[in-house]
C-alpha cells in the first residue's frame, strides 16, 4: 500500500463494511496485543485486527498464539471499522458462538429479565437467563456485579441472593469482553435515596440531628438520621478517644447526637462529625 489509487481503494473498501458483517480471512500475524488478518475481501494489508478479549471467550486471558496461529483461517464479526487507523476490528468471539452473540445483541438497556441465581462468587452473581443460552465458560450467561446487587450496603453477596433463587433484572449493557448480559439487580428495587434530594433541601451544613448508630467500621460511624437516610462520621469527626478505636465508643443502636457538616445531593452522601458533642451514646 501506499499509493493513491491504494489509498483509495482502502478508503473504499472500509466505508464499504459495516458492522455485524462476517469477514474471512487468513491471520498475518500473532502478537499478546492484537491478532491481524488478511481479508479475503481486501486482499493486501493486514487491516482486519481481532483484540485478545475478541479471540474467544471459551479462552479469556490466554495468549493468542494458544488460539490462533499464521497462516490459519479464521472467520469474525465486524464490530468496528476505524477510519483513522485504517482498520477493521473483528471478534472472533461472535462466529465461534453464534447462538449466544445474536440473543446478547438482540437485548436492550432496560430490559426486564427473569432468570435463576447459577453461582455466588466474591466479584459478583452469575444468572442463568430464562431465555438465554448456556455459556461456554461461565455458569451463567447473565451475571451482577457486586454495585448492581443492592441498594444497601453488604459484604458479601450471598447476603442478598442464594444459589437457585429466582430472580428478576435490568439489562445494564452486552459484554462483549467475556460474552455475558451485564444486569443490575436494585434497578428492579426502590431507591431508598429516592428522597434524598428532597431530604438535602431541608437540612443545611451545621444543623443538629438525632439518629442512630447502624454501622460501625474501621473508618468511622454511620448513622441513620431519618428513613432511608444514612451519614458517615469518619474516624476524623469522631472525639478524640474514639478515633483509635471507634467500636469501643459506640455501639450498633446508640443513640447519637451529630453536626453535619457536608451534604452532597449528586454522590448521595451525608457527612457528619461529633465533635464537640461528647463521646457517650446520646452524644448530648
Amino acid at each position: 500500500m501506499g499509493t493513491v489509487e491504494d489509498e483509495s481503494l482502502l478508503t473504499a473498501f472500509l466505508r464499504s463494511v459495516k458492522v455485524g458483517d462476517v469477514l474471512t480471512g487468513t491471520v498475518a500475524a500473532v502478537a499478546q496485543s492484537e491478532t491481524t488478518v488478511v481479508l479475503d475481501a481486501f486482499a493486501g494489508d493486514p487491516v482486519g485486527v481481532i483484540g485478545p478479549l475478541d479471540l474467544s471467550w471459551r479462552f479469556s486471558g490466554r495468549f493468542a498464539a494458544g488460539i490462533v496461529e499464521v497462516g490459519g483461517r479464521v472467520s469474525a464479526e465486524v464490530i468496528a471499522v476505524d477510519l483513522r487507523k485504517r482498520q477493521v476490528r473483528l471478534s472472533r468471539s461472535a462466529t465461534e458462538n453464534p447462538q449466544l452473540w445474536a440473543y446478547l445483541t438482540a437485548l436492550r438497556p432496560g430490559q426486564r429479565l427473569s432468570g435463576t441465581v447459577a453461582a455466588v462468587e466474591r466479584f459478583g452473581v452469575f444468572v442463568d437467563l430464562d431465555d438465554g443460552p448456556d455459556h461456554p465458560v461461565f455458569p451463567g450467561v447473565g451475571f451482577i456485579s457486586m454495585p448492581e446487587l443492592s441498594w444497601r450496603r453488604f459484604e458479601d453477596p450471598s447476603e442478598v441472593v442464594s444459589v437457585g433463587e429466582r430472580i428478576t433484572c435490568e439489562f445494564l449493557v452486552f459484554d462483549t469482553c467475556n460474552g455475558e448480559a451485564r444486569l443490575s439487580l436494585r434497578a428492579t428495587q426502590p431507591d431508598p435515596f429516592k428522597h434524598f434530594e428532597q431530604f438535602a433541601r431541608s437540612v443545611h451544613v451545621g444543623d443538629v440531628l438525632h439518629g442512630s448508630v447502624s454501622k460501625v467500621v474501621p473508618f468511622g460511624v454511620f448513622v441513620r438520621v431519618a428513613d432511608g437516610i444514612e451519614g458517615l462520621i469518619p474516624l476524623s469527626e469522631l472525639p478524640a478517644p474514639s478515633v483509635e478505636a471507634s467500636g469501643d465508643e459506640v455501639q450498633v443502636g446508640d443513640a447519637v447526637t451529630v453536626i453535619v457538616v457536608e451534604i452532597d445531593p449528586l454522590r448521595r452522601r451525608l457527612t457528619l462529625s461529633r465533635r464537640g458533642r461528647g463521646s457517650g451514646p446520646g452524644g448530648a
